[in-house]
């Protein structure tokens, strides 16, 4: 597998809290150069990226995040903002108190709520694997499912864990044909890299792809 093609299928990330706009502009260019799939950035500031680089890079942002505790219209707001201003791809995060009790269909009906106001565009669905039993990983690969979204995404890179290839592999055991999966977290070296994609991952979320290739190591979730 070559640089270029592992570089295909990250979404380069920049979510810290603190990121400033030469964050964002660095992570863009580097995007742009390297032909990433797309950059994973804060809402604030979706419209500036698309406003500088238009369609040289595929904006991808966050809902709910990290923690998905927000009520389903507040998450609806965000994902409505954030098309208006020129995303393409949303990474929502499940109400994990929610799954926790055991209310799967709630979680599946804010999934299919959020996709049906993404339309054509793909949403990907962050169940936060670190918190939940076996059990509540193979219910969200049945509610992400029916809910008709796009992707299953592991983490947020802000909880104690990040993807594991078990998680994957568990992953690919229940979701549907039409769901892609999205590994996030944890993964630090150029090997975990093609692990992940060899796994059937489509998408790889990290910040860290353009150092991880140039033999770099990174502790970062």
């Amino acid at each position: 597998m070559t640089d270029r093609e592992i570089l295909s299928h990250i979404d380069h990330t920049q979510l810290k809290p603190y990121a400033t706009w030469q964050d964002i502009e660095k992570l863009c260019d580097e995007a742009v150069q390297y032909h990433t799939a797309s950059v994973c950035i804060p809402p604030a500031y979706i419209k500036r990226v698309s406003g500088k680089y238009g369609d040289k890079v595929n904006i991808c942002t966050v809902v709910g995040f990290p923690l998905g505790y927000s009520v389903t219209a507040a998450k609806a707001a965000e994902t409505k903002q954030a098309l208006e201003d020129g995303c393409s791809e949303i990474d929502m995060v499940v109400n994990i108190s929610e799954v926790k009790n055991g209310d799967y269909d709630k979680v599946e009906e804010e999934i299919r709520t959020l996709k049906k106001i993404c339309g054509g565009h793909i949403l990907k669905v962050i169940i936060e694997t670190c918190y939940l039993t076996q059990e509540e990983k193979i219910a969200m690969c049945k509610a992400v499912t029916n809910a008709g979204a796009d992707y299953i995404k592991t983490s947020t890179g802000f909880g104690t864990g990040g993807a594991t290839i078990e998680d994957i592999r568990l992953f690919k055991e229940h979701i549907g044909a039409g769901v892609k999966m999205k590994a996030a977290g944890g993964v630090k070296t150029k090997d975990d890299l093609i692990m992940f994609l060899e796994a059937g991952c489509d998408r790889i979320g990290t910040s860290s792809a353009v150092g991880m290739l140039q033999g770099e190591q990174t502790q970062e979730y």
